[in-house]
């Protein structure tokens, strides 16, 4: 459909041509989706936005633009094959395909096993860096969102033909490991098999215990400390309980992203721990560099245009004054192996949107000191907050930060008071929670209201999958190998092979803009157009040409569908 878009957009610059002269050649008319139907399939303003120039009524400028069109002679004589075009309004020109030229479109999507979605000419490579839980933690309510977005944004850049490296940046190391190691210790807690073999409620209980005691014992925290020079030291005993807690924390993440059916594996852990070693070497360049100051004894940098509320400048603390490194300086240190290990062309960091000041200090950083070069963009894609009924943050009713467990056990609680099949209920459930994330705009808060995500009516992730599933219900009364769309007579089967064609579209969107919600707006819409062709074109009662063009559609319709939906990491039942 792209070709004929760009056909279109070609035959109004010849008649603008054609009616003012070179002078106006190469002007793009702007074509974009019409707002309603009645205004046909595509719109430009171009002459409204001609007027100025030329000193002339707008819509005397579209009505000679509307005539040249008209004359079908030239350059311009195939405009008839491909639609019509009229003039409405102030001076807007409305475009309708042809039935020919949307038959075609549906039918180049039955052949087509990408759906239209080209691969880039030039291919590249993208760190998607998502989820990040914390070691001995439960993953909460913000781990979904950086989950469920990523995980899309992966599949995305993925589809439209990019090399895409998944990270999880574990947090699996600091002073609590210290604290940690000390509380198994003193517990007689010392076999790291053992360890290896807790659960998440057992590591949360023993990081309860370990935090009271620091609080609370001089002598305990003063160990605890010396724990983490021992571990960050390498001393054998250290590092085996430290490993052992990691290894029980990523067996929970893994049956969590197993759950959601998201697609980090642990060859895609990518640790704090990792960049341990080069911490100190992040420090001497940049006091090579001389970037570095000391600061309160701590060694900070000063990016340019960062200053406080007091327009002081900001300062990037790189080390603190007790010696220990922040996040700064492992996000330096991470950066540094993406550029120079991975040599990645994209930067996508999906994070709660309160870490943004820290994510662009980093980046002037990088940038000042070499290390990321213009070539390389970087991105962090933040987002706003799940907030309860009561429109505040999501917490228990005890005040504690809601997890991710809870909130899936009760996304499935839901289902399973409609559907009987564990399967379904799963696939349910995870398409309710993860629409009504990824359909928000990213910045946004929105409320976590499990009845509406789960109904299977209005905007919703369970109201597609019942959408795909009855598509695939009418193709199973009626089997074949081949589709074909003859024509398409009826409004609503128009309709819909126009929803068909902006797949391919969308999922460009999202891969350059990196915004889910574009995508299920599309996939609503796609929806909506079936359940319209649906009510109004019989399908299986049908004969001749106009079923086979109706189950060609409906295959279409499955096909797009399905892809569209995996994209968002929900998975599409065949039946519900």
């Amino acid at each position: 459909m792209h070709e004929h878009t760009l056909a279109l957009s070609a035959h109004l610059q010849d008649a603008v041509v054609a009616c003012f002269g070179e002078s106006f050649a190469g002007i793009d008319p702007e074509l974009r989706p019409a707002t309603r139907p009645e205004f046909g399939h595509l719109q430009s303003n171009l002459p409204l936005r001609l007027a100025g120039p030329l000193g002339l009524p707008p819509r005397e400028i579209g009505a000679r633009l509307v005539d040249a069109l008209d004359i079908s002679t030239g350059s311009i004589q195939r405009l008839g094959e491909l639609g019509t075009v009229e003039l409405a309004g102030a001076g807007f020109l409305n475009l309708t395909w042809s039935p020919d030229v949307l038959g075609r479109a549906v039918g180049g999507l039955l052949t087509d096993p990408h759906l239209g979605v080209p691969i880039p000419v030039t291919t590249k490579r993208v760190v998607v860096d998502y989820s990040s839980p914390n070691v001995a933690k439960q993953m909460h309510v913000g781990h979904l969102r950086s989950t469920v977005i990523g995980d899309a944004l992966a599949r995305v850049l993925a589809y439209a033909g990019h090399d895409v490296v998944r990270q999880n940046h574990l947090g699996d190391w600091g002073t609590q490991f210290g604290m940690l190691v000390e509380e198994l210790l003193g517990e007689d807690l010392d076999d790291p098999a053992a360890v290896a073999d807790l659960d998440m409620s057992e590591l949360l209980a023993l990081y309860q215990r370990a935090k009271a005691r620091f609080d609370d014992d001089a002598d305990f925290a003063d160990a605890a400390r010396r724990r983490v020079v021992a571990l960050q030291s390498g001393d054998p005993a250290t590092l085996a309980l430290w490993q052992a807690l990691v290894d029980a924390s990523m067996a929970e993440f893994d049956a969590t992203y197993s759950r959601l059916g998201v697609l980090l594996t642990d060859d895609d852990f990518d640790g704090e721990s990792r960049y341990n070693p080069q911490l100190p070497g992040v420090v001497e360049d940049l006091r090579a560099l001389g970037l570095l100051t000391e600061s309160a004894g701590a060694q900070v940098v000063y990016p340019d245009a960062f200053t406080g509320r007091d327009g002081a400048p900001l300062p990037l603390i790189v080390q603190k004054a007790d010696g220990g490194f922040g996040y700064a300086a492992t996000d330096l240190a991470t950066i540094r192996h993406r550029v120079d290990d991975l040599a990645v062309d994209r930067v996508v960091y999906v994070v709660d949107h309160r870490q943004s000041q820290h994510f662009e200090m980093v980046f002037a950083v990088a940038r000042a000191a070499g290390w990321l070069p213009d070539s390389v963009e970087v991105q962090h894609i933040g987002f706003g907050t799940v907030l309860g009924p009561d429109g505040r943050p999501f917490k228990t009713r005890s005040g504690e930060t809601v997890t991710l467990t809870a909130l899936l056990d009760a996304a499935e609680e839901a289902a399973a008071s409609t559907y009987a099949t564990p399967e379904v209920v799963r696939m349910v459930a995870n398409a309710a929670v993860k629409y009504a994330d990824l359909s928000n705009h990213l910045a946004r808060d929105y409320v976590f209201d499990i009845a509406r995500m789960s109904a299977t009516t209005g905007e919703t992730g369970p109201y597609l999958q019942y959408a795909h599933a009855r598509v695939c219900s009418i193709l199973a009364q009626a089997p074949q190998q081949t589709y074909h769309v003859h024509t398409l007579s009826h409004a609503a089967e128009q309709r819909l092979a126009l929803e068909l064609t902006g797949f391919a579209p969308v999922v460009a969107k999202v891969a350059d803009t990196l915004e889910p919600h574009h995508l299920t707006a599309y996939l609503y819409g796609l929806a909506t157009a079936l359940t319209a062709f649906y009510e109004n074109c019989p399908v299986l009662k049908a004969e001749g040409e106009v079923r086979q063009t109706r189950l060609a559609l409906c295959e279409a319709t499955r096909r797009v569908l399905s892809e569209g939906l995996r994209l968002l990491g929900i998975e599409a039942p065949q039946r519900m």
